[in-house]
């Protein structure tokens, strides 16, 4: 039986999560420099001021940098991570797959601030490697979870086949595996660029003197007269995420029904 108060809430709940969202491109192409209503007009001028800025540039490289390694690194760990967990038992799988996961349930802050005090104990000097070992650890348990359900949908009985051929474990997992999982691995890719790319806390807390789009965006917020044009960066980066998490759940959904598996739920 349908609740109308049910619907009414899960309606007044979504209107509060993505409300700030919506009004990310009002003010975007909102003709003043003050964020509040009544709207002024409308311009693009905003979007100009943001595309002249250099050092939004300089934290958009550094970003992109950080978020392709990341993502890569970060889907081969979980790649072998879950290749283990759901083909091999061996003794204490159980507790390594829950560490690998932890950082999941971990405050974030405090990671970053544990981190931060090793790299400082040992004299490691903070820079872009630093802030892709923070989001490393944050993003692998993603990864981990996107490919464990690309292998668990995997029918074994195709692998135990191409052995059965003549194949080698090596030469089965390349030529048969990988390709059934590789929507997976496009998924997971693309998850945790996106992930690494919004992250603020690890960045801002490893980063040093390295400028990337999140700290960056957070300093301009002290200078309310380029608050609009971050409303302008913030809108790109919104519909760019909301792009790459569409693909990922594309070639997630993709690689289950190419496997013969049961969708179970998903990013979208």
């Amino acid at each position: 039986m349908k609740s109308p108060g049910f619907r009414l809430y899960a309606i007044a709940y979504l209107l509060f999560l993505y409300a700030p969202i919506i009004l990310l491109p009002l003010f975007a192409f909102n003709d003043s420099k003050v964020i509040a209503f009544p709207l002024s007009g409308f311009t693009t001028s905003w979007f100009a001021t943001m595309w002249e800025d250099q050092n939004l540039w300089n934290a958009a490289q550094n970003s992109l940098i950080i978020s392709t390694t990341t993502a890569i690194f970060a889907t081969l760990l979980g790649l072998f991570a879950a290749r283990a967990s759901t083909r091999f038992n061996f003794p204490g799988s159980g507790g390594a797959l829950g560490l690998i996961m932890l950082p999941l349930v971990l405050p974030e802050m405090i990671v970053a601030m544990a981190m931060l005090a090793v790299l400082l104990t040992i004299g490691f000097p903070l820079s872009i490697f630093t802030i892709i070992l923070g989001h490393v650890l944050l993003c692998t348990p993603f990864a981990v979870a996107i490919l464990s359900s690309a292998f668990q949908s995997l029918d074994r009985s195709l692998e135990e086949a191409a052995q059965d051929l003549g194949e080698t474990p090596l030469s089965t997992f390349w030529l048969i595996i990988l390709p059934l999982v590789m929507p997976g691995i496009i998924s997971s890719l693309l998850i945790c660029f996106t992930i690494s790319l919004d992250e603020f806390i690890m960045a801002y807390f490893l980063g040093g003197n390295e400028p990337v789009l999140s700290t960056y965006i957070y300093g301009q917020f002290r200078f309310p007269a380029r608050v609009p044009a971050i409303m302008a960066l913030g809108t790109i980066l919104v519909c760019l995420s909301i792009t790459l998490l569409a693909i990922a759940e594309w070639f997630r959904r993709r690689g289950i029904a190419k496997s013969g598996g049961t969708d179970t739920g998903g990013f979208l």
